[in-house]
């Protein structure tokens, strides 16, 4: 393919000087020829830093894309290739659209760059001329109030009944179990959870009984509420 041997342009960025290659050279846009687009690019880039040209990042980060394509595309299996392709493809594809709408609202524009007039004056009265019931201004005092109240911190009495609340451990429950089991042999695993004082005793039963079958201690026998768990030993 011909080397680029035309007089430097300036681009506005990456997709203007990729669109201008696949122009120029007659590529189809929908099935680009990666490794010939890649050629041009990178050759477009070099002679522009040979010129001492000013080369944005973002041209050299599209160069840098560019050959990752072209590097995947070389392997067996380059469907992230592909993939890649396809969504340069649709970048440019976008990007072509909006050069042509831009030009097309250019034309429409010429001879019409701006419209303007002076401001009209308009006098202004800042003077409050709504009239409010008693009730409804001490109602809008009292909710203005209360935001005011909110930046203030929480009193102590929100978090009593947080604190309050007792937290079962998962080991206390483990112990439990055990010197039951250890005490009365069997037990129904629907009376344990029946037994539990708070969700958080109930919580940790569930729990400690999984830990104590994970770990081979028990056994769980039965289902659904003639579920019954079993000392190993016990058993054996």
């Amino acid at each position: 393919m011909e080397k680029i041997n035309y007089k430097l342009e300036v681009f506005e960025g990456p997709m203007d000087l990729l669109l201008s290659l696949i122009t120029k050279h007659k590529l189809d846009i929908m099935d680009i020829p990666i490794v010939t687009l890649v050629d041009q690019y990178t050759e477009y880039v070099r002679l522009m830093q040979d010129a001492d040209m000013e080369v944005a990042s973002e041209f050299l980060e599209m160069a840098a894309r560019l050959v990752y394509i072209k590097t995947v595309s070389l392997l067996p299996k380059h469907e992230e290739a592909d993939e890649l392709k396809a969504e340069l493809t649709g970048e440019l594809l976008e990007y072509r659209d909006c050069q042509i709408m831009a030009g097309k609202l250019k034309d429409e524009a010429n001879g019409f760059d701006y419209l303007s007039r002076k401001p009209d004056v308009i006098d202004r009265d800042n003077t409050y001329k709504l009239l409010h019931e008693p009730d409804e201004l001490f109602s809008a005092y009292i909710a203005a109030l209360g935001k005011g109240k909110r930046k203030l911190p929480p009193p102590v009495t929100s978090f009593t009944e947080i604190v309050s609340k007792k937290i079962v451990s998962v080991s206390s429950k483990i112990i439990f179990i055990l010197r039951r089991a250890l005490r009365g042999g069997d037990m129904n695993f629907k009376s344990l959870i029946e037994a539990s004082e708070s969700r958080s005793d109930m919580v940790a039963t569930f729990l400690a009984v999984l830990e104590l079958v994970k770990a081979k201690r028990m056994t769980a026998e039965g289902n659904g509420d003639e579920m019954k768990l079993v000392l190993k030993n016990q058993k054996d």
